[in-house]
């Protein structure tokens, strides 16, 4: 399973024109989101993943994030399974994003 340290996730969006998946139901992206210049972000709950899995491109490297990092697991699981390559889970979620890069991002 790839993981991504949340200290390393500017970059590899950037290098990688990679997409970023919230999995988060919308009440919490409402409260707390990651915004980086020039990387897309996708916001589709976890339990909507199956049925709109076809607005994700294969080829594209996809960041999944969640809170803590335990759902965006479960969808990379998913996705490879469905024969995505590169797809990586944000370690710690936007939990750790918040503590130890953005501190301006709420915690919650």
């Amino acid at each position: 399973m790839n993981q991504l340290a949340v200290q390393h996730l500017h970059a590899h969006c950037t290098s990688a024109n990679a997409l970023l998946l919230d999995v988060r139901e919308p009440w919490e992206v409402d409260t707390a989101a990651i915004r980086l210049p020039g990387v897309a972000v996708k916001h589709i709950p976890m339990s909507r993943i199956p049925e709109r899995l076809e607005e994700l491109d294969p080829s594209q490297s996809i960041v999944c994030i969640c809170h803590h990092g335990v759902r965006s697991l479960q969808v990379v699981a998913f996705l490879q399974r469905q024969g995505f390559e590169s797809v990586y889970n944000l370690a710690g979620g936007i939990d750790a994003w918040s503590v130890e890069v953005d501190p301006s991002v709420p915690r919650y």
